[in-house]
């Protein structure tokens, strides 16, 4: 197996650097997330995952998407906001590399192509760093993703202790590793097989969840939500988003924002009806997206098991939880 020796990790981020906009996970201002490499902070590379996934890189928090001209009721002049340039993710892990997938069909497949996602990662490099150890929320590989490795990921790097492993899994993950090749060397090794501490049985979820659309259940598991929102902006794979449009006079500029499901303002019509009125409601929209809509739509959970909603609520709502609450019901019976 090709090698990097970690002493030298700097120097191979150093070249990536060069001609691609490079992304590490780091903690900054007490924040772990992925920040571009050389920007004030320290590297993350042991810890198990970030607090902030890396959706933005493809997916904005803010994104401006179109500014115009305004003359006599006409547009005069519109010009589409394409902000995309090279990038490389560096040390994704393998839960926010199925994210992204995730993502890729929702923005990329069945009959619709956001441009502005597409713009993005088509010039996005994914190199992933399969994990050595997990976190006491991480439960990953009960929905179905392995922690040491991902197909999907351009560039699949080993922890080996004192070296990391590394193959190109694509054409332009071979080409990354070119650029590299005066770093590597050969050496034996094999990746540490890892698994997580907290598991669920996920099978056979969407099926039952597809006969409980009014059970009792939703009014029990959402009884302490706050609709904080919390769960949806730390989660790799929501996608819920608003559009503004702000004017200035006679131009202005249409942007959109992430958004969360569990707001009440975000499913409120402009007549003023709610078809999610409460948070029993939203809470079940939530899950039944994450454990059904998606898998139905796609063939995939939503829900990577990055454990970060667990980790993060305030009042403690967890989906594996409400997965094992699920195991015991009966699709007609009281909770």
């Amino acid at each position: 197996m090709k090698t990097i020796a970690k002493s030298r990790i700097n120097e191979a981020l150093a070249i990536l650097a060069k001609e691609s906009k490079l992304l590490v996970p780091m903690k900054v201002n007490g924040i772990s997330k992925y920040a571009p490499w050389g920007s004030e902070g320290t590297i993350q590379f042991e810890e198990v995952n970030t607090l902030l996934p890396p959706k933005d890189t493809l997916f904005p928090h803010t994104e401006k998407m179109y500014s115009y001209k305004i003359a006599n009721q006409e547009i005069t002049e519109l010009n589409i906001h394409d902000d995309s340039a090279p990038q490389i993710l560096f040390g994704v892990r393998p839960c926010d590399m199925q994210s992204i997938k995730c993502m890729d069909d929702v923005f990329l497949t069945k009959s619709y192509v956001d441009d502005f996602y597409k713009n993005k990662r088509e010039k996005l490099i994914t190199i992933c760093i399969g994990c050595t150890k997990t976190a006491p929320t991480c439960f990953c590989d009960s929905m179905g993703v392995d922690p040491s490795r991902h197909e999907a990921a351009d560039v699949q790097m080993y922890d080996l202790g004192d070296s990391y492993g590394i193959e190109a899994q694509t054409e332009a993950g071979q080409t990354v590793v070119n650029k590299l090749q005066e770093l590597m060397e050969d050496q034996a090794g094999d990746p540490t097989a890892v698994s997580c501490t907290l598991k669920v049985d996920a099978s056979g979820i969407p099926a039952k969840l597809s006969t409980m659309f009014e059970h009792p259940i939703w009014k029990e598991i959402s009884r302490k939500c706050i609709g904080c929102g919390t769960c949806t902006y730390l989660c790799p794979t929501c996608y819920c988003f608003d559009m503004e449009t702000t004017n200035n006079g006679n131009e202005g500029y249409r942007f959109r924002c992430w958004d969360s499901c569990m707001f009440s303002e975000y499913s409120r019509m402009a007549g003023g009806h709610n078809p999610r009125p409460s948070k029993n409601e939203r809470i079940r929209n939530r899950f039944l997206h994450k454990l059904e809509f998606f898998n139905e739509r796609y063939g995939k959970n939503l829900c990577v098991g990055c454990g970060r909603c667990i980790a993060k609520c305030p009042v403690n709502v967890d989906i594996t939880l409400f997965i094992d609450k699920l195991k015991e019901v009966a699709a007609d019976e009281p909770v």
